[in-house]
């Protein structure tokens, strides 16, 4: 399958906001050091009884996702797109996704997510940094490419 190569070079990464954009949308020129990342999700709910009893049962949990862009990608006009277009019209923008991972053959589709946080401009040093975009979907399905 994929021969012990983890590169995430050739990932490709698709947004698309049905509502906004008349076509899906390819993120490129992500940050050098961190292109997305998505965090554990809980999966149960505990309880612990005082006899010593643990009790515990499942409820749906979003996933958070960040990508991280740099200064120069395209890609951040995306986001402030789907930042103005809330502002303006005071509403949510629903965004599906697929992020495709050739290397180790998987495709994950992201369903039902919102902008949940965007960073508004670059912050700036020696040289501009990478700007931060974080998503909650309300599910992602993994399958094999």
């Amino acid at each position: 399958m994929s021969d012990y190569n983890i590169s995430d070079a050739n990932s490709v990464f698709t947004i698309t906001v049905s509502s906004l954009f008349n076509a899906p949308v390819t993120l490129s020129n992500y940050s050098a050091d961190r292109a997305f990342e998505v965090e554990q999700r809980e999966l149960v709910e505990t309880q612990m009884s005082v006899d010593g009893y643990l009790s515990a049962g499942w409820v749906p949990q979003p996933v958070h996702q960040s990508v991280s862009l740099a200064a120069s990608s395209d890609s951040c006009l995306v986001f402030e797109s789907i930042v103005t277009a809330q502002d303006v019209a005071r509403t949510i923008y629903r965004i599906g996704g697929e992020i495709q991972l050739p290397s180790v053959g998987r495709r994950y589709t992201l369903l039902r997510g919102v902008l949940r946080a965007a960073s508004p401009l670059p912050g700036a040093g020696r040289v501009l940094d990478a700007r931060r975009f974080d998503i909650l979907w309300e599910r992602v399905l993994p399958a094999a490419l």
